[in-house]
């Protein structure tokens, strides 16, 4: 009998040490039979629960959130135009990472100031999210194309159970989602502060509570052994984002000094800014330029931080700056926030504005830089008009009976050249980057345009000097 006990208590200190408690090899020897099983057993139970409960988190880790989308339809914005900027916020959602399974549009004289829509239609969307989960189909956010006010979203999201979000709020998630940099980082975080900021009270629903007050004697007032001066929990928030807010602003300080430094020891080279509506192929072109592999990518806002490149054309070097892109209804504290990076706008000798041709609404898009960068002080610089993307563009031909009049879904990419070439004379040309087309002649354009400003600016500078073929 003692053999045998003897071997069970061997093959409990192998089992003990299998499962790294060596150091109870000897105590093991005096546990029981039965202890010994149930350890065995609950071990085995706790791997696998921990392996179902790690599968559970990486399906529901990679499942994507669905959206709702909401735009109105106003005396300002006609039908087409709206359909136009919900289909960019559907692009917005998807480079944040959400799938757009819906939308909704209302005509309205102006937006509802307590719900946005009317009641009406803020029950049709209660209703289908409300079929969709009965479906196991949930609904994840509802995203509004305006900002929306406080108001609004804590009455919105009362009424829909969802989490609500409006044109602003997801424009900061990809732009927090996109910073690499510290400088980036610290702009974004500031930019949500200030978005935060009048909206604390629909953040934070329960510290409108007070951590300290004056108490009666019926216990009102205050809880127990906290009655006294002090300040309602939203106002300390308040104070300590408003803090936050400062420290970040000097931060800003110091990167606005750091860049401007920068900029005043590149040398006496002319500053090229490449600026743009969001997604035209601006950095596609800084590549093509500059032989760099500056982040491409069919996304909104891939660029969130301004990059500098020296590029040489023939015999003259000069900067190209690839900036952040503009958008419709930008919000004002993201310019603010981003006043370093859009300081290269302001100081670039010339701009190089791309249009993507294929989108039909780019004449609108650039009516939205140009008073962008009207905005920013970097409204009448010297400017170059680069229509990218011909590759991609499409026209409607008209039936030979039809009598309508003709629209520009109906011109030619001929028929436009010809009426820009009107506009803009010679401060303008027609490529295609991703397929390389006339880029050469884009170089030449550039060529010409920076060597008139760099001998008007640097008269003397050695840099620029006459090739062979002048000379002959």
């Amino acid at each position: 009998m003692p053999k045998v006990t003897k071997k069970l208590g061997n093959n409990k200190a192998r089992a003990w040490e299998s499962l790294g408690f060596a150091h109870k090899k000897k105590l093991c020897q005096h546990f029981d039979t039965t202890s010994f099983f149930f350890v065995i057993f609950a071990t085995i139970f706790r791997f696998i629960y921990q392996k179902k409960r790690m599968k559970e988190f990486i399906i529901s880790e990679a499942k994507v959130e669905t959206a709702v989308l909401v735009g109105l339809i106003t005396q300002t914005q006609d039908e087409r135009k709206t359909n136009e900027y919900l289909d960019e916020l559907a692009f917005l959602a998807e480079t944040a990472g959400a799938e757009v399974v819906k939308r909704f549009t209302q005509k309205l004289p102006t937006a509802n100031s307590v719900t946005y829509v009317g009641k009406g239609k803020l029950e049709e969307i209660r209703q289908y999210i409300r079929t969709e989960e009965e479906e196991e189909r949930e609904v994840g956010m509802v995203i509004f194309d305006d900002e929306l006010s406080a108001k609004q979203i804590r009455n919105i999201e009362a009424e829909l159970k969802v989490k609500i979000l409006d044109r602003t709020s997801l424009i900061l998630d990809i732009f927090a989602m996109r910073a690499q940099t510290a400088n980036a980082k610290t702009q974004v975080e500031l930019a949500q502060y200030k978005y935060m900021l009048p909206r604390l009270q629909r953040l934070w629903t329960h510290l409108e509570r007070q951590g300290g007050g004056s108490g009666s004697g019926s216990g009102k007032g205050g809880s127990v052994g906290l009655r006294g001066p002090g300040e309602t929990q939203l106002e300390m928030d308040r104070r300590i984002i408003l803090n936050r807010m400062s420290l970040l602003k000097e931060r800003l300080a110091e990167i606005d000094k750091q860049k401007a430094t920068q900029r005043k020891n590149r040398g006496r080279m002319i500053r090229v800014a490449l600026v743009g509506y969001t997604n035209v192929g601006k950095s596609t072109i800084m590549n093509l330029l500059s032989k760099s592999e500056v982040f491409a990518e069919n996304k909104l806002f891939a660029t969130l931080d301004t990059t500098v490149r020296k590029v040489i054309i023939d015999n003259l070097p000069f900067l190209l700056s690839d900036t952040v892109g503009f958008i419709r209804k930008l919000p004002t504290d993201l310019v603010d926030s981003f006043k370093s990076t859009l300081d290269e706008v302001r100081e670039a000798d010339l701009l190089v504005h791309v249009v993507d041709i294929s989108h039909p609404g780019f004449e609108e898009q650039i009516e939205v830089v140009n008073r962008t960068l009207a905005d920013i002080g970097g409204g009448g610089k010297p400017m170059i008009l680069i229509f990218n993307k011909i590759d991609a563009y499409t026209y409607v031909e008209k039936a030979p009976d039809d009598l309508t009049p003709r629209t520009k879904e109906n011109l030619t990419l001929e028929e436009l050249m010809k009426t820009w070439m009107a506009k803009m004379e010679d401060n303008y040309l027609f490529i295609s980057a991703r397929e390389r087309i006339n880029i050469d002649e884009l170089k030449d354009v550039v060529y010409q345009r920076v060597k008139e400003l760099h001998v008007q600016k640097y008269p003397y500078n050695d840099f620029l000097y006459q090739t062979y073929e002048e000379e002959e």
